[in-house]
């Protein structure tokens, strides 16, 4: 008897720990065929793989197409052209230019972030193209390593790079370029399934744990004053892939007392820091906090992300003047040609999904859709598929894009992942749950409920979202859709046509539980109104939003010659001259905004002043929509 009671407890405890932890690399639910270390803590939502999100025709599928084309176009001779300098073998192409010029530094970088592209594009869209091209940049690469023969040592740039930055001696972030070319191969793996490329990676961990694996808390820190990007996270990451501890020894390496010490101890020292050097570091964390159960590593990730919304985020969902965090809450006296780094919305995305997997929290997915769709959907030019560096928020400023050839900035190379991935922060799911974060057109492919879904809207520009059953699951299944806090005029909600009673509250979740035919259909209507998004600091300096829009007034293009808005450096057009008598100045009521903005018909979200809010008509239109112009975001308010 107490025999079999034992072994009825033990196997109560294996279904227990089955249920509560999933094995995951970057994210809960992600590439659990591929995993080895089992994470430490209970997560309340799981992501799906790339490969069961399909994207359906809208703005996010048209930058995605645009995105794959770039990245198809690119010539891998030239990527490569350095790679193969520094390993002493034959080539006869050219290097690009901007960051990838042989003189620079930083040469490298983008390699890893199009093996990154290459491997999410093949995800999201299943076209082998993708995969073939980033499986033959694999297979270059491991030439290279081989030639290089430094116990796994690969690199654009020769190795005493890293001595300098060991020794303290100035060099430009060899470690974050190693950090894009490492997740890069990881990508390859994971997404692809180029086991090649897990090969090259562990070699070049073997390099990096020989060469720092020994060094003192003092070298280290002497070693971390220099960006190092996410080089925890991705040995975090290979760590969950291999089970080996170097891997985590590495990643713990890279802890940096400097900063992560005061967010641990919820102190807000990020005033005048890069900041896009600090975001990284705190994803690292999340992955630490994920992989160990050390609730310090949790305390400083969630601290570090409520501080920079509060206190440093701009009403787009980006943050930095300059590149650097500023006094806190002081945007108001931040309103510059060198806001909202792009980077910096790429790494808070990121950590912001670790954080809502561990919470479903609904003010992480607001975030989410914040950022998402008026910083990362706004920032690829729709023209030529190049990005933004800055979205620049002094009066009058315009976007400004890369170049095909002599660009490659940091924003370039995380541009090549943005425009790939639209499709992982759109569904979750958690055990008979499915959570609905995004309103984006959509396939949901929920294999172990055996459940697909069919998303169809025109949201933003319509408030109505449809949610068709293609396949039921055969157990009830709540279907929980955010309810956004922007959404106080309430919601409508619907299924196979009969109104659902809603008791949720905006900044919420709206749970529809039952069993669920094919063929079944659930409307869902979010009322959207004109409303302002000030400054913290100054009320009368703010941004006016419809929905989850913020709205531009277009004001021309006027000075703009080329080659702008093309720059190959990301600070050229930063000095622009403004045209004379630029209209930032409305007279609107606050709490009526109706009688100041007018909706312009046939034009969706597109609105214009009344007579007596500006000195002149001004058109206000979606910023996401609005390229090769001058523009006002941020308006000085008057009654």
């Amino acid at each position: 008897m107490k025999r079999t009671l034992f072994f009825r407890n033990v196997l109560l405890i294996i279904l227990v720990l089955s249920f509560s932890y999933h094995a995951y690399s970057q994210y809960p639910g992600q590439f659990a065929d591929k995993i080895r270390v089992q994470v430490k803590v209970p997560v309340k939502a799981y992501s799906f793989d790339l490969k069961d999100v399909k994207l359906l025709n809208s703005p996010f599928y048209q930058n995605m197409e645009r995105d794959g084309k770039w990245l198809l176009s690119l010539d891998q001779r030239r990527l490569l052209h350095n790679y193969r300098i520094n390993a002493g073998i034959r080539t006869n192409a050219k290097a690009y230019g901007g960051w990838e010029a042989l003189d620079v530094e930083l040469r490298g970088h983008t390699l890893g972030h199009v093996m990154s592209g290459l491997a999410m594009m093949y995800a999201s869209t299943g076209n082998i193209a993708y995969k073939n091209r980033g499986d033959s940049i694999v297979m270059a690469l491991a030439e290279c390593q081989k030639a290089l023969d430094r116990d796994g040592y690969l690199s654009a740039y020769p190795e005493y790079f890293i001595d300098r930055v060991i020794a303290g001696q100035g060099v430009w972030a060899p470690w974050y370029t190693l950090h894009k070319i490492y997740a890069g191969l990881l990508d390859m793996y994971l997404y692809a399934d180029n086991q090649q490329a897990l090969e090259v990676l562990n070699k070049a961990a073997g390099w990096a744990y020989k060469k720092i694996g020994s060094l003192t808390e003092d070298q280290l820190a002497v070693m971390l004053r220099t960006e190092f990007g996410g080089m925890n996270e991705v040995f975090y990451n290979l760590y969950s892939v291999t089970g080996n501890p170097d891997h985590k020894k590495l990643a713990e390496c890279f802890y940096h007392h400097a900063v992560l010490d005061p967010l641990a101890a919820r102190t807000d020292q990020l005033n005048k820091l890069h900041a896009n050097t600090q975001i990284p570091k705190i994803t690292g964390e999340a992955r630490a906090f994920e992989l160990t159960g050390e609730e310090k590593s949790r305390t400083t990730a969630e601290f570090f992300w409520k501080t920079v919304i509060e206190n440093h985020t701009y009403a787009n969902g980006g943050n930095s003047d300059y590149e650097r965090f500023f006094d806190p809450g002081k945007l108001s006296i931040h309103i510059s040609p060198r806001t909202t780094e792009t980077c910096n919305t790429y790494n808070m995305l990121k950590l912001t999904r670790h954080l809502f997997e561990w919470t479903a929290g609904a003010e992480y997915a607001d975030y989410y859709e914040n950022a998402l769709y008026n910083h990362i959907l706004a920032s690829q030019d729709p023209e030529t598929g190049m990005v933004c560096y800055f979205m620049p928020f002094t009066p009058g400023s315009f976007k400004v894009y890369s170049t095909p050839e002599n660009s490659f900035w940091c924003c370039v190379g995380t541009g090549f992942e943005n425009h790939a991935k639209y499709a992982e922060g759109i569904y979750y799911n958690n055990d008979r749950t499915l959570f609905v974060n995004l309103f984006i057109p959509s396939e949901l492919d929920w294999k172990s409920q055996g459940m697909k879904l069919k998303q169809e809207t025109d949201y933003p520009e319509s408030d109505k979202t449809t949610f068709s059953i293609i396949n039921a699951p055969v157990e009830a299944i709540t279907i929980s859709v955010r309810y956004p806090s922007w959404a106080v005029s309430g919601v409508s909600v619907k299924v196979n046509g009969r109104n659902v009673r809603v008791s949720a509250k905006p900044g919420s979740y709206i749970n529809v539980t039952r069993k669920w035919k094919s063929g079944d259909k659930m409307e869902v209507r979010f009322p959207m109104n004109l409303r302002l998004v000030p400054t913290p600091d100054d009320p009368r300096k703010a941004v006016i939003a419809y929905g989850p829009v913020l709205l531009a007034g277009a004001m021309g293009t006027e000075g703009i010659k080329s080659p702008a808005p093309y720059a190959n450096d990301q600070n050229d057009f930063n000095k622009y001259p403004v045209p004379e008598n630029l209209i930032h100045e409305l007279r609107l009521s606050r709490e009526n905004l109706n009688s100041g903005l007018k909706p312009v018909t046939g034009e969706p979200i597109t609105f214009i002043t009344s007579s007596g809010v500006a000195e002149k008509e001004v058109r206000l239109i979606p910023y996401y929509k609005l390229h090769h112009q001058r523009y006002v975001l941020y308006w000085d308010l008057k009654e």
